[in-house]
């Protein structure tokens, strides 16, 4: 957000406490226990009056809606000042999450980029749209914009990217953008896929060139590196470095032809590498994990080449610091939870980590103090990190309040606009929980496993099927009336937790301030920038920051975007190409 100083953001981080506070009740209260808690008497008479028997489409209008001008809205009851102040209150306080310039643009509930086609980005080249869906496409394609230009600006061409996954990122960047680029990815299984969609690209690519044909366009023949291993939050940054430390090999970026064999799985080249080798320090494998296991573990050979960053890697042990010359960008798209956080972590304290792009997720899996831990210094846990909001009053937030700031508004709108027959889904849950108690009263809470398709179902099939699931006996006898009385609740269940999804982009802004405070704490500059539809990608602020001047990078990279929308075409970085 521009022209949003230090002072605005802390102003900002105590009014939210402030509110969160006053409504810890909507925060923390599950859905499921509805009616084993008698939610609904938990709130003032007056709300209750308003909302009783409210339609979905007016609490979409009149509460969630935020867009909505004024004197468009028509109230059909006269709402309590109260409630409109608590409405008000919670969209003031929550970021602005519609993006500018072309991300902003839906046709048919998609970004205009998916237009002639649902399942493919107009805007993407064909190579990079395999085996990636519409959301992903639209997410890669406007990050690796972004990097790009913060690339170009701080003179980084080497890239890190955290919670790879799949690679979809990390192979734009690298061959469609030319960046050399590292993919740090835990799960074995999920590199391998990934080095798998690596070759085919690279074959696909061989393919046109023989042709002849425009197709391959300006791509790189120089693919990602990948590494399996964990980042760790709280390791020390020297021990981020043997994860990508800087080795001048036979080539300083092996051609991602030489990388593979024909397997998918290479077992000796430069664009695989095991996060550490069996020979690696103890300290550093236990601050590591997952490179043990799985396929690529036990094929990954230990007379693998070094190529330079982005083309092989080597670990040291810990005595003596790698001498990493090469500074690097930090990225991660929808890093969960304390994974976003050891991006910045190791940004701030790294001092050969330049900038870094963080789109963050999960905030339910963020490490928080409990309440009955002995005090520790901010930036202990993933929440809350700056020391400002350590010291607010008010400022802990549950598992369930963490994972609410997770769920998507915008969708939840769509449902209720749409009268949804998945609306029904919460008041059903919160039967079963009632059901569940009165068979067992020490079972509370318990973890259901989906139940497909639950919105055609009756309620009483859902719950036996829930009983299943939960391992009670499913044939028990049902209070019919009981349940029908409940069933007859199902809009008071709709709008109670309206009421509290109303909060949950608030929770969200008061995760992400603390982070852009600690940052700001640490003498660096930062900004979030809401990048992709929040109706299409529901977490879509992006963290950017730099530890050069930003706002002229980032005022450039908004000219881009501008003129794009303007002319109806995309601004292409050095490397991408339109099809």
């Amino acid at each position: 957000m521009r022209g949003f100083s230090l002072e605005d953001q802390k102003g900002l981080a105590a009014g939210i406490t402030r509110l969160l506070r006053r409504y810890r009740f909507l925060l923390d209260a599950p859905v499921i226990e509805f009616f084993t808690d008698d939610l609904w008497d938990r709130l003032p008479l007056s709300w209750k009056g308003a909302l009783t028997d409210l339609p979905s489409p007016q609490l979409a209008a009149l509460l969630l809606d935020n867009h909505t001008a004024p004197r468009e809205v028509s109230y059909h009851s006269v709402w309590p000042l109260s409630l409109l102040a608590f409405k008000a209150t919670a969209h003031a306080l929550a970021f602005p999450r519609g993006p500018r310039g072309e991300a902003g643009t839906l046709v048919d509930g998609k970004p205009e980029e998916f237009r002639g086609n649902k399942w493919h980005s107009s805007k993407l080249h064909p190579l990079f749209r395999k085996h990636v869906k519409p959301k992903k496409q639209h997410e890669i394609r406007q990050l690796a914009q972004l990097v790009k230009k913060l690339s170009d600006f701080t003179g980084c061409r080497c890239v890190v990217d955290v919670g790879s996954g799949q690679g979809h990122l990390s192979r734009f960047l690298a061959f469609g953008l030319h960046l050399s680029v590292t993919a740090v990815e835990e799960d074995p299984h999920l590199v391998g896929q990934a080095v798998k969609f690596d070759q085919e690209l690279v074959q696909a690519l061989k393919k046109e060139q023989a042709r002849g044909t425009q197709a391959a366009g300006d791509l790189s023949v120089h693919g990602p590196s990948h590494v399996v291993g964990r980042v760790d939050p709280r390791a020390p940054w020297q021990e981020f470095l043997h994860l990508l430390q800087q080795r001048k090999g036979q080539e300083d970026s092996p051609a991602a032809d030489d990388r593979f064999q024909a397997d998918g799985i290479a077992k000796t080249r430069p664009g695989f590498h095991r996060g550490l080798r069996g020979k690696g320090c103890p300290r550093a494998r236990s601050r590591m994990s997952g490179q043990e296991g799985g396929r690529l573990g036990r094929e990954a050979s230990a007379s693998e080449p070094q190529g330079a960053l982005g083309g092989g890697l080597r670990l040291p042990c810990p005595g003596s610091p790698p001498p990493l010359e090469t500074p690097v960008l930090l990225t991660g798209l929808h890093a969960c939870g304390d994974l976003s956080v050891a991006l910045l972590r190791h940004f701030a304290l790294c001092p050969h980590v330049m900038g870094i792009t963080s789109v963050a997720c999960c905030y339910m899996k963020l490490s928080v103090r409990e309440a009955a831990s002995p005090p520790t210094g901010p930036g202990e846990h993933g929440y809350p990190l700056s020391a400002w909001v350590s010291s607010l009053p008010g400022h802990q937030l549950s598992y369930k309040a963490r994972e609410g700031a997770c769920h998507a508004i915008e969708e939840y709108m769509r449902r209720l606009v749409g009268e949804s027959a998945t609306l029904r889904t919460h008041c059903f849950r919160a039967m079963l929980e009632t059901v569940i108690r009165a068979a067992d009263p020490t079972k509370k809470r318990l973890g259901v496993q989906t139940i497909n398709k639950s919105h055609t179902l009756t309620a009483e099939e859902y719950i036996r099927l829930g009983l299943k699931r939960v391992g009670l006996n499913p044939d028990v006898a049902l209070d019919r009336a009981a349940l029908e009385a409940m069933l007859g609740q199902q809009q008071q269940v709709v709008a109670f937790f309206s009421l509290a999804l109303l909060l949950a982009p608030v929770v969200e802004t008061l995760i992400l301030l603390d982070r852009m405070i600690y940052l700001q704490e640490q003498g660096f500059q930062c900004e979030l920038i809401p990048l992709f539809h929040p109706s299409f990608s529901p977490r879509n602020l992006v963290l950017v920051a730099a530890k050069t001047e930003l706002s002229s990078a980032l005022a450039g990279w908004r000219a881009e975007e501008e003129t794009a929308q303007r002319e109806g075409r995309r601004a292409v970085p050095e490397g991408g190409q339109s099809v």
